[in-house]
């Protein structure tokens, strides 16, 4: 379910994933995907894909209107589309055993996310090796 609403949301915190003139409180995976910048569509269903394909015992959820997959109250994963790209984000953990296996794939990565774009996407073997690291940090 989508609630489209203008303006901003959340105690006056914007929705950074989507246009500033539409504010969208997303409830499922689906409704997000949809609600997505087109382009990023097919990138995003990959990585729900592949999160999902890598934590089978995992459940989907929604959490600050970002989708990711949580185990017990845990969130090992998760993911969101921004107006030029997407990000996968897992524990900072992850992300620095990790690190140079990001920079080979040419990608950027924050404390705890990894952005790609359509034409410059996350390699799928790249996204499970951040999502089991950040799964055994989390003890999950």
């Amino acid at each position: 379910m989508v609630e489209t609403r203008w303006g901003d949301h959340n105690g006056g915190a914007s929705n950074p994933y989507l246009p500033k003139h539409v504010m969208t409180m997303i409830t499922d995976h689906d409704a997000y995907i949809a609600a997505a910048p087109e382009a990023f569509r097919p990138s995003l269903e990959r990585l729900r894909s592949i999160l999902a394909r890598t934590l089978p015992d995992a459940e989907e959820m929604v959490a600050y209107n970002m989708p990711g997959f949580a185990i017990g109250s845990t969130v090992v994963a998760s993911y969101a589309a921004f107006s030029r790209q997407c990000g996968l984000y897992v524990l900072a953990s992850a992300i620095a055993d990790h690190a140079e296996g990001i920079a080979a794939a040419g990608l950027k990565a924050t404390k705890t996310g990894v952005t790609f774009t359509p034409r410059r996407p996350i390699p799928d073997d790249l996204v499970e090796r951040l999502v089991r690291s950040s799964r055994q940090d989390a003890g999950a």
